[in-house]
């Protein structure tokens, strides 16, 4: 008599722990492929005669160099003024930008009317208004965090527009028969209907500020990342210089990691 073994059977397990791994081993894998090309490029660097000088841009000195700043306390110190320059400039983005997206998501006129000329400045670099922040503004920090402010804006406002633009007229006529006012349809069904939206913005917003905010923080200030960085450079210690660009790419994927958790955890559901 044969034997045959059905596999059949086991493949939908194997099939299910492949998927539960894959979330895990995934990023590790993408973190492995990246740190094995830094690795291999810097080998080919410290082999190449002429690129000898950039060795301490290798994944050796790199990492070296990062722990000392992380132990020694270099990298939150430099970290702090800058966190507080991007927080200040995304809360004035975010006060002065979720308004406006609310009133242009409501109304397709002020929409028309608004249109082209925010186009126009939303396409114009943020760092082209560093002379005019320098003649408004007292300090370099303000001139900074309007400078975030400014590069901020632009995904709060539009993503909150399109967000109140997709809610179903059925809810707002819903909330209209029941009696609701102006300001209870907007804290009742506006705000948590666009929240998603809003958060997905504010997301979008924090990327644009940290890139905006280290060649903000070479002009001026004495603090902050990219003040570090540029002191780094000046001196020629690569490793330093390689190990704050590396760091400023960890805070930043832990900024973004703190809204993406937030976006997730708000969902709203109209009920009857």
């Amino acid at each position: 008599m044969a034997f045959t073994f059905d596999n059949t059977a086991t493949e939908p397990k194997a099939r299910s722990a492949v998927l539960r791994l894959t979330p895990l081993v995934a990023p590790l894998a993408g973190l492995a492929l990246f740190l094995a090309l830094w690795w291999v490029a810097g080998t080919a660097i410290e082999a190449t005669p002429r690129l000898s000088a950039f060795r301490a841009f290798s994944l050796g000195p790199t990492m070296v160099s990062l722990a000392d700043l992380l132990l020694s306390g270099d990298a939150w110190k430099a970290a702090a003024p800058s966190l507080k320059r991007i927080g200040e400039g995304l809360f004035w983005a975010f006060v002065i930008g979720a308004p406006v997206g609310l009133a242009i998501g409501s109304s397709r006129l002020l929409e028309r009317v608004l249109q082209l000329p925010f186009q126009i400045l939303r396409m114009v670099s943020p760092l082209a208004w560093m002379p005019i922040a320098i003649l408004v503004f007292a300090t370099w920090d303000g001139a900074i965090v309007f400078l975030i402010a400014a590069a901020a804006i632009w995904p709060i406002i539009f993503s909150t527009a399109a967000g109140v633009r997709r809610i179903d007229p059925i809810w707002l006529a819903m909330a209209d028969n029941l009696g609701g006012g102006r300001l209870a349809v907007l804290r009742t069904v506006i705000l948590p209907a666009v929240s998603r939206d809003v958060l997905g913005g504010l997301r979008l917003a924090l990327g644009v500020a940290w890139i905006i905010l280290v060649p903000a923080e070479y002009l001026g200030v004495t603090s902050g990342l990219g003040y570090a960085i540029n002191d780094a450079r000046d001196t020629l210690s690569y490793d330093r210089l390689a190990a704050l660009v590396l760091f400023i790419g960890l805070i930043g994927i832990l900024l973004d990691s703190i809204i993406m958790v937030a976006i997730r955890r708000s969902h709203w559901t109209p009920t009857a």
